[in-house]
């Protein structure tokens, strides 16, 4: 072969000889130099079952036994079989090494694919855990995580000998919007609602919507009766505006009930009961704003 190594020459001879389909080792151990044959039988054997093909193991390996042997490309020396020795063993090396590497890198690939799809999987459980907490319209906490921060408030408010109040919101005459507009504009002026709720509420308290044109608003530790009422009347100014869909002007005209912890209920279910009960009275008697007595519930719907 011009312009190889004689010592390559060798090799490729042996690996050569791998290629025959009806090849049987004695026929190498019956050539001459028997003594490098059989391991070139071998090494040559394991580098073209795994698809290398003579040309890659000269690219590949021929440094490899050059500098075992020494011999530069140009010298037409060929190799004893000692060196040819040293020259597989270097090759197994080489060979185990690259095996190794090839191992550590797909057990890398294989770890960073696993700790992937661990996070995309966690991040979709946290995301639907999320949606499920929430209103799919607005955005807004749903009614579960609102009972959840809700009991929660309590615990703290009986720890800490805090006050809490429930305001309890109903938009009037919503279903004419629904009925008059459609519902797809009754769903925008919700979602206003919600912003203006969002905008306004305080990091520490909650807001929610608890289903149609309602929403739930959690008060933490307002500490007097005259705070939580200028809260509600600043809501109520705050969701009263007008909203502008579609080039109309929307008239918003919502009540809100209120009731106080511990005053009008030892758990969220009293209070959220009883709130609800305070905006039935503030919407019948066109006040907008009513705090829960035990007159509230007189009157109400079953």
């Amino acid at each position: 072969m011009h312009g190889v190594p004689v010592f390559l020459e060798q090799i490729i001879d042996r690996l050569r000889l791998e290629q025959r389909s009806e090849f049987v080792r004695h026929n190498i151990d019956a050539r001459p130099d028997p003594d490098v044959a059989p391991m070139a039988t071998l090494h040559g054997g394991d580098l073209l079952h795994e698809g290398f093909t003579i040309e890659q193991v000269i690219r590949d390996y021929g440094d490899v036994c050059q500098a075992v042997t020494g011999l530069a490309v140009e010298t037409g020396a060929s190799i004893s079989a000692q060196e040819f020795h040293t020259f597989n063993r270097c090759l197994d090396d080489a060979i185990a090494a690259a095996v190794t590497e090839y191992a550590q890198q797909n057990s890398q690939i294989a770890s960073a694919k696993a700790k992937a799809a661990v996070s995309a999987a966690q991040h979709e459980a946290r995301a639907a855990r999320l949606r499920a907490l929430h209103d799919s319209l607005t955005g807004l906490p749903n009614r579960e995580l609102f009972d959840d921060r809700l009991a929660h408030a309590i615990a703290l408010a009986d720890r800490h000998d805090w006050t809490l109040a429930v305001l309890f919101l109903d938009l009037d005459e919503f279903k004419h919007i629904n009925d008059a507009y459609g519902h797809a504009v009754g769903d925008a002026v919700l979602k206003k609602i919600a912003q203006r709720l969002l905008h306004y509420v305080r990091e520490e308290d909650t807001v929610c919507r608890t289903g149609g044109d309602e929403f739930l608003y959690l008060l933490m530790n307002p500490r007097r009766k005259r705070d939580i009422e200028h809260i509600a009347k600043s809501v109520l100014q705050t969701i009263s505006q007008s909203v502008a869909i579609a080039g109309t002007e929307l008239a918003i005209k919502p009540s809100i009930g209120i009731a106080i912890y511990p005053e009008h209920g030892a758990t969220g279910d009293q209070l959220i009961t009883n709130a609800d009960a305070a905006m039935y009275s503030a919407k019948k008697r066109g006040r907008g704003i009513e705090l829960f007595d035990s007159q509230n519930s007189q009157g109400m719907p079953a």
